[in-house]
């Protein structure tokens, strides 16, 4: 029984392209700033978000903390959505490492109304950290892949300019935030100070993230790159996947929206499940289980079907379509839940 991975795009395998290039990649020390295949790398995607430059960084945690580091000093604040992947799942680096202070705000299907950035400023005050920092992210994670558009991107980061912000977006997924929403890439980009976005999720390749902004400001974040254990030596064999995967893999993710939808429709029929459909505008499908189900234990299920899922909670997990997941899976998939779904919800252990 071959396996159907949907716990995330980040099992995606590199391509046979990207593994040729990866073996013939000219490579040089990377620290000294003389490896061609990154600094090839590091233009293609400067140029493919709309910025000046851009660091190759092992990780998106990476990324957004030596970004938040290039934007602030220790004891600022930094404005986050609650549910954001920085504030919940980097580890607390932006307090422990970065030395600020997170002040989490309330989103709308994690996107931050401009109204909420203009609440979570207060004027000068001695008793209080100056927040200098919003952070975005887009697609959002915890909100099901929602892409959000260049007028919602404009609106809160024209406020944020009012307010002295400077803006960091996480844009782990930005290639899916552009293509659902049938955009380039820059016009999701062009209002925020930096950016980073991954080549090792739906993209395909092995490892590495890029870090997006200004000349000045991707100096200060290499700096931060190299205080925190990220400076890399031949890392073109690495690069040279990220080259071939933004050259190559970002059309297509149009794809894996596709069938994330297919996978939403089919489940929503299902008893015990609630799943918005319209809702699936990405790659990710939420589905929340209706009580007393747990998600751990219908996970379980699941993996004896051959399907892997990933839980988010105690009734929550998330479904993620990338490009090892065909149309055929997808069916196969949702034929797996009804053959592990109990015959009622309140034929399913309860927790504990």
């Amino acid at each position: 029984m071959d396996t159907i991975d949907l716990r995330s795009d980040t099992v995606t395998q590199p391509t046979e392209e990207m593994r040729a290039a990866m073996a013939a990649a000219p490579v040089g020390d990377d620290v000294f700033g003389e490896d061609p295949t990154v600094n090839a790398l590091e233009a293609l995607a400067a140029d493919m978000v709309g910025k000046e430059a851009a660091v190759f960084v092992p990780s998106g945690t990476m990324g957004n903390l030596i970004a938040v580091m290039a934007h602030t000093q220790k004891g600022d604040a930094i404005i986050l959505e609650g549910e954001s992947h920085t504030y919940r799942f980097e580890v607390g680096g932006v307090a422990a490492v970065a030395g600020v202070l997170p002040l989490p705000v309330a989103g709308v299907r994690g996107y931050v109304p401009p109204g909420t950035v203009r609440e979570a400023v207060r004027g000068p005050n001695i008793h209080i950290a100056p927040p200098r920092l919003l952070c975005l992210e887009n697609t959002h994670n915890r909100s099901g892949g929602t892409p959000f558009g260049p007028q919602e991107m404009d609106a809160v980061t024209g406020v944020a300019r009012e307010l002295g912000l400077a803006v960091h977006l996480d844009g782990a997924r930005i290639f899916n935030a552009a293509v659902a929403c049938g955009v380039p890439a820059p016009a999701l980009t062009r209002g925020v100070d930096s950016v980073m976005f991954c080549v090792s999720k739906a993209l395909s390749a092995p490892v590495g993230s890029l870090v997006c902004g200004s000349g000045e400001f991707v100096a200060r974040a290499r700096r931060f790159r190299k205080m925190v254990g990220g400076g890399m030596r031949q890392a073109g064999i690495i690069a040279a996947a990220g080259i071939v995967a933004l050259r190559t893999m970002v059309e297509r993710l149009a794809d894996d929206h596709v069938n994330a939808r297919r996978l939403g429709e089919g489940l929503a029929g299902l008893a015990g499940l609630r799943i918005d459909p319209e809702q699936v505008r990405t790659n990710m499908v939420v589905v929340e289980l209706r009580p007393p189900m747990v998600a751990s234990e219908l996970a379980a299920r699941l993996r004896a079907e051959g399907v892997l899922v990933s839980v988010m909670g105690p009734s929550a997990f998330r479904l993620v379509t990338h490009r090892h997941i065909t149309r055929e899976m997808v069916d196969a998939a949702v034929a797996a839940f009804r053959r592990a779904l109990p015959v009622s919800p309140e034929g399913f252990p309860a927790a504990g």
